[in-house]
């Protein structure tokens, strides 16, 4: 095999290695383009960004959250572990959006399109005003990948739903 067929494989493979794992319906693992990082590694426990602590006392106190690929928004993660479908036992799905970025002029709404890795289920939630406090319920349990766009910015990132 030439060098440029070995490297290429070699990236193929690094890349299948990163996706999210597949969930209990025996669904094919996405292609790394799906997924911005693994769920098993996607919700973090520790202090948040310094842009994102006002209104936490103390500020670095740890918590759980998701942060976009780019930085630009951080969900904290109030109802972990989510689960879906939405349970009845007085939990929530409730996740705080913070955003450290805006374009002015823009449609203020927080825009959520998640795709459930590895299969072609979607689904679209709107948090009205922008980030900010919301309940995000998901119709099956995994490794969604959410798409978030607000004020003029996008950002992408990673949050698991279990069962």
């Amino acid at each position: 095999m030439p060098a440029t067929g070995r490297v290429l494989a070699a990236l193929v493979l690094a890349a299948s290695s990163v996706a999210c794992s597949s969930n209990d319906h025996g669904e094919k693992k996405p292609s790394p383009a799906a997924a911005p990082r693994s769920c098993d590694s996607a919700v973090k426990y520790g202090p948040l960004p310094e842009w994102a602590r006002t209104g936490f006392t103390p500020p670095d106190q740890d918590v759980r959250y998701v942060i976009g690929e780019k930085r630009r928004i951080v969900g904290v993660v109030f109802g972990y572990p989510l689960q879906a479908p939405a349970q009845d036992d007085g939990r929530n799905n409730k996740i705080l959006w913070v955003s450290n970025t805006a374009k002015q002029g823009a449609p203020p709404d927080l825009v959520i399109v998640g795709h459930l890795d590895g299969t072609s289920v979607m689904a679209r939630r709107t948090v009205t005003g922008g980030p900010g406090p919301s309940i995000v319920d998901m119709p099956r349990a995994g490794c969604w990948t959410f798409d978030l766009t607000w004020s003029g910015v996008h950002d992408r990132l990673a949050v698991p739903y279990g069962s």
